[in-house]
């Protein structure tokens, strides 16, 4: 039996929000790779980098391990480089 994939709420940030067009989203993800694959798949160049880039917040908390899992009722933040960082 298959396990249904989460369905995750995502908050982007500044120049992530910018670059994706939208400051909220929900994706279908069990990590936070196929959250940003997700969000990266139909976007821009500019937003593949930018997310690409960026640090997240899994419930609040900082998780910069992209094999982090998650459930449903997640949510992520996601925080581009700050001040060209």
């Amino acid at each position: 039996m298959t396990t249904p994939t989460p369905t995750i709420a995502v908050r982007l940030f500044a120049g992530a929000a910018a670059a994706f067009g939208a400051d909220a989203a929900t994706v279908p993800a069990r990590t936070l790779e196929e959250l940003v694959a997700a969000l990266t798949a139909d976007g821009s160049a500019e937003a593949a980098r930018v997310i690409g880039r960026s640090s997240f917040l899994v419930n609040a908390v900082a998780r910069p391990d992209l094999s982090h899992p998650l459930a449903d009722g997640d949510r992520v933040d996601v925080l581009p480089p700050f001040a060209g960082g």
